[in-house]
Parts: structure tokens; C-alpha cells; sequence
């Protein structure tokens, strides 16, 4: 059975082969073909993509997206669908685990930032793909939010502790809205309930890697 990660990968290549190295995604001023070029250099540059989280390293990752945008679209998007041979995203367990929230979040970027998006209706099982990962990877995501963070789940109504303390703000919504909120997606299909000066300081803050 082929992994949610490997399902929103092809999604999210056929979908950027669709629109074209020129459209707008959610990732600030990234075209498609920035996009792209940041999932190969993040999965195929083992010298240049801790940069991507580690600023002194940024140089290097600067110098080799500028390399890899300036391929052909359509080899982008090839790289993108089928990774390099010696990538571990040929690893099936990798992939699973590793790429199922990069891929999703980089294929809704491109999806919500098209005119006229609406939210993907996603199976249970593929909600539960996302709330796993999320629940470990939650309290890094919200490190700098400055209030108490709480996590419900609209369609089962389980929580998640992110931020522990009194007041502070519950998130609710599906487990795919969930990481896009945690991530900063400001088009993220959520509802806060709490002080309002929390909720204030919440949104305002820097969320995601």
C-alpha cells in the first residue's frame, strides 16, 4: 500500500507539473519552482540542506537552490516525483515517517495559494498520518508562541498538550488544519478559544521550524 507521504508527494508534483514554474505558493515569495527546488536540495544536498534550519549554513543552501531553480521545470518536477537514488526518501520507512508533514504542508502551499481553494476532504486514516507526527513535533513548533498551547481534534476530539499552563489558548480543528496552524499558514482552517490577549499573542508569533 502506498504511504500518505508517497501519495501527497506525487499530489503535490502532478499538481506544481499543472500550474506551472511561475505560480504563487504559500511559502512567501516562492514560485513552484522555488518550491521544488527546496524539496530537492532539502532530500538530494546532504552538504547544503542543515542550512535550511541552521543559519550559519544558509549560504550553502542559498548558492544550491539558485543551482537547482535554474533546471528545467519539467526536471523539477521528475526529481520531485522520483527522487535521486541515493536519497533516503527512497527508503520507504523514511519517507513514511520523515516526509509525511513536509509533503503535505509544501502540497497544500501550492493548492492554497491558487484562487479558489477549498479545504481537501482527508481520510481518517490519513488525519491520523498527521496527528501522530504532530503531537511529538508540536511543542517545537509552538516553542515562541509565549502563551499555553492545547491542541483538539474536531473529528475525535482528542488533545494535545503543547504548552503547559493556566489560560492560554485551545486550537481546534482537523488534524491537517492542526500542522498547518502549527507551521504558521495563516490560511489554516482552525478555531481559538481562550483570552483574547492570549489568542492575540498566539497568532502574532513565529510558528514552525
Amino acid at each position: 500500500m502506498t504511504s500518505f507521504a508517497r501519495r501527497e508527494r506525487l499530489a503535490l508534483a502532478d499538481l506544481a507539473e499543472q500550474l506551472g514554474p511561475d505560480a504563487p505558493t504559500l511559502c512567501g515569495d516562492w514560485t513552484t519552482r522555488e518550491l521544488l527546488a527546496h524539496l530537492i536540495v532539502r532530500e538530494s544536498s546532504p552538504l547544503a540542506a542543515p542550512g535550511i534550519l541552521f543559519s550559519p549554513l544558509s549560504g550553502l543552501t542559498d548558492r544550491e537552490m539558485t543551482r537547482v531553480s535554474a533546471w528545467d521545470y519539467p526536471d523539477l518536477v521528475e526529481r520531485v516525483r522520483r527522487p535521486a537514488p541515493w536519497s533516503p526518501s527512497t527508503l520507504a520507512p523514511y519517507e513514511g515517517l520523515v516526509n509525511r508533514i513536509e509533503h503535505f504542508i509544501h502540497h497544500e502551499d501550492i493548492l492554497r495559494a491558487a484562487p479558489g481553494w477549498g479545504p481537501r476532504e482527508l481520510p481518517m486514516k490519513d488525519q491520523d498520518a498527521l496527528w501522530l507526527p504532530l503531537r511529538a513535533l508540536g511543542m517545537v513548533l509552538v516553542r515562541k508562541a509565549g502563551v499555553p498551547v492545547t491542541l483538539r481534534r474536531t473529528d475525535n476530539g482528542a488533545r494535545a498538550v503543547l504548552r503547559w499552563g493556566k489560560g492560554g489558548v485551545e486550537v481546534a480543528g482537523l488534524p491537517s488544519e492542526l500542522v498547518l496552524f502549527c507551521y504558521g499558514r495563516e490560511q489554516a482552517q482552525v478555531e481559538l478559544t481562550g483570552d483574547q490577549d492570549a489568542i492575540a499573542t498566539l497568532t502574532a508569533a513565529e510558528r514552525g521550524l
